[in-house]
């Protein structure tokens, strides 16, 4: 967007115990010989060596089902029993409009228009999967609909939601106040503030997990920075500057082996990419002009990339750890944040300067269909979608 839019106590006992270990056995050899069991006596059994210490996940997490494949819960036709008889549709948010557009992803056509705050930016399932919430950003609401049957609710009071996310436990949303250059932590349902986590950056707006929920990576589009934020902490635990002057970094997501985060950048042309745990300087892979956005296949093979300046998508393989294939809009346009369809066989993206959405084979690459919407289409939903829970935006799930 342009500025204008808008454990560690685990680790210390184990080093203590084995500290005592091995002061034990020095002073059992201080004469350089182990002393050997009395006559008759049965030698004393050896000292019990510390467990193998392996970091704890973040506390009520849903267990990690494949350590290889975080997202192996998003495979086609695996809907959570919550949402299984949600009708499937495609939630559009026209920024400039103050609407939400739905699409019947069958027909392609918008089967209703629903008026909402001041500047929706995103629409972001929530944890439960129960609630899509709106983040009307200069409004200073969040706008809820049931999904159930498309109705919006009473709008909750909640300053600068530009952005909303969800710790992997379900306790806290996070807010992300791009203006307030804040990261409010608050309770996930009435929305009430638990706490807020100034930041020095300028522009917070995407983030995504570690595998483990121990802590997020976030962008700050406007200084060209990334933030390292404990999740259980919430707090700010390291920061760093982009190396490319100019730098504008977007969507965030973590490959699914869990070992990488990569950051899309819309003025370096590319996506970052990162090792979270040392959080050491990034090196970026060029993509396409305006690089913006970033979603998961449902098999966890390929990322789709949209390229917004060039009205392009590029295709990452994990496995070859490569881009291997572009695909262009045939009329060009500006796709921006999306969603694949449940059975993974569809990309929706919006076209956030062209009042139009995007609906593209993932296979071919082909456009399926082009539909009008609002004024400034931006982070689009696609929902019910396969996952256990939510982690917010609009829709990482787990």
């Amino acid at each position: 967007m342009t500025p204008r839019e808008h454990t560690r106590t685990r680790a210390l006992t184990g080093t203590l115990c084995l500290a005592g270990i091995l002061l034990s056995t020095l002073a059992a050899c201080a004469d350089g010989t182990e002393k050997a069991a009395a006559p008759g006596t049965k030698a004393a059994a050896p000292p019990a060596q510390p467990a193998r210490v392996v970091p704890a996940g973040l506390p009520g997490m849903p267990p990690v089902q494949n350590p290889k494949d975080i997202y192996a819960a998003n495979r086609p036709g695996n809907i959570a029993p919550v949402a299984r008889n949600f009708p499937s549709r495609v939630y559009v948010p026209n920024t400039n409009s103050n609407t939400v557009s739905v699409i019947d992803p069958k027909t392609y056509k918008v089967i209703e228009t629903i008026p909402v705050g001041i500047q929706p930016q995103h629409v972001v399932p929530s944890w439960d999967m129960k609630t899509l919430w709106v983040n009307n950003n200069r409004g200073h609401t969040l706008t809820p609909i049931n999904p159930a049957n498309g109705k919006a609710g009473k709008p909750v009071e909640v300053h600068d939601p530009y952005n909303l996310y969800f710790t992997p436990n379900g306790k806290h949303a996070v807010v992300m106040a791009s203006m307030d250059r804040e990261l409010v932590f608050r309770e996930p349902h009435t929305m009430n503030r638990v706490k807020t986590e100034p930041v020095t950056c300028a522009g917070v707006n995407h983030a995504d997990f570690s595998a483990d929920g121990r802590y997020f990576i976030v962008s700050c589009e406007f200084s060209g920075e990334l933030l390292k934020v404990d999740t259980e902490k919430m707090k700010v635990i390291g920061q760093q500057k982009l190396p490319f002057a100019g730098a504008m970094p977007q969507d965030v997501k973590i490959s699914p082996d869990g070992k990488t985060f990569y950051i899309a950048d819309m003025m370096a042309h590319g996506m970052w990419i990162l090792d979270g745990e040392k959080f050491t300087t990034p090196r970026l892979l060029p993509t396409g002009k305006g690089c913006h956005g970033l979603y998961i296949s449902r098999d966890s093979k390929e990322m789709y990339v949209p390229n917004r300046g060039e009205g392009s998508i590029s295709v990452f393989d994990f496995a070859k750890n490569k881009l291997t294939k572009k695909w262009r809009l045939p009329d060009g346009g500006s796709p921006d944040m999306g969603g694949v369809s449940a059975d993974g066989k569809v990309l929706w993206l919006a076209g956030r300067y062209d009042s139009e959405v995007y609906a593209i084979d993932t296979t071919s690459g082909r456009q399926l269909a082009r539909i009008p919407v609002g004024d400034g289409p931006h982070g689009l939903a696609v929902y019910p979608q396969p996952g256990r829970y939510s982690l917010g935006h609009t829709g990482i799930f787990r």
